[in-house]
């Protein structure tokens, strides 16, 4: 049991690291010129590209005579995950990490067809090519580099996220804290110590990864932290 726990668990990361990969190479195409801070943790990883691909991995796979059917399932499963991580994330930290309402045939702007349509390439792509690859290499490992690798790999990520959900969880506490007054100026306080601070590199180094990773990001509240610090790295870019 262990071991398979391992195993799925490399195959995530692998997967989560792949999409990093994939989104890099997509938004250095869409903005023209090299993007490299992507993501919603500061590691190198993705894990809604990790998630979806052991989904399809568990249940797709078995459809794997019928290209259609592949193709139509990734669409589906993929575009499934997106949304529900849009919507938990904008529910959880009142923000819109991404947003679609722009193209056409979105819904809510959490998901739109032409990205499920890249989704479904993606997945024939994973299915007939990328899948078989990576886990022909993963049975070659010995259970014992397995093991320490996916271990070693496990603390990382699991301290990525402690790291991030409570900076994330800092933000939306000063969110709920300051919700049903005016405190603009406060706010503007908070935010430039927040920015600025030496003794609490961590959290500053993370606020600039989020604003950098989602330039586009929305915030719900205009008054909220998030769309104040948005705002104010963007007046100290211009300056």
């Amino acid at each position: 049991m262990f071991d398979a726990v391992c195993y799925v668990f490399l195959l995530f990361i692998i997967y989560s690291f792949v999409g990093y990969i994939v989104e890099i190479i997509n938004c250095s195409f869409n903005s023209k010129k090299l993007v490299l801070n992507r993501g919603f943790f500061l590691g190198p990883y993705l894990p809604i590209y990790g998630v979806s691909c052991i989904l399809m991995g568990s249940f797709i796979i078995r459809y794997k005579s019928d290209l259609l059917t592949v193709f139509v399932m990734s669409a589906f499963v993929c575009s499934t995950v997106e949304y529900i991580t849009s919507y938990v994330l904008e529910k959880i930290f009142k923000a819109r990490w991404w947003d679609y309402s722009d193209r056409k045939f979105n819904l809510e702007g959490r998901v739109c067809l032409g990205n499920a349509f890249l989704f479904g390439v993606g997945g024939v792509i994973f299915t007939y090519v990328l899948n078989p690859f990576v886990v022909s290499m993963l049975d070659k490992l010995p259970i014992l580099v397995l093991r320490i690798v996916s271990i070693t790999l496990m603390v990382i990520f699991l301290v990525d996220v402690i790291i991030t959900i409570t900076t994330l969880y800092q933000v939306k506490v000063s969110t709920i804290k300051f919700k049903s007054r005016d405190v603009t100026a406060e706010l503007t306080k908070l935010i430039r110590e927040e920015l600025t601070k030496k003794r609490d590199i961590k959290t500053n180094f993370f606020v600039r990864h989020m604003l950098n990773a989602f330039p586009w990001i929305k915030s719900n509240d205009y008054n909220s932290p998030l769309s104040k610090l948005k705002r104010y790295s963007a007046k100290n870019k211009k300056k």
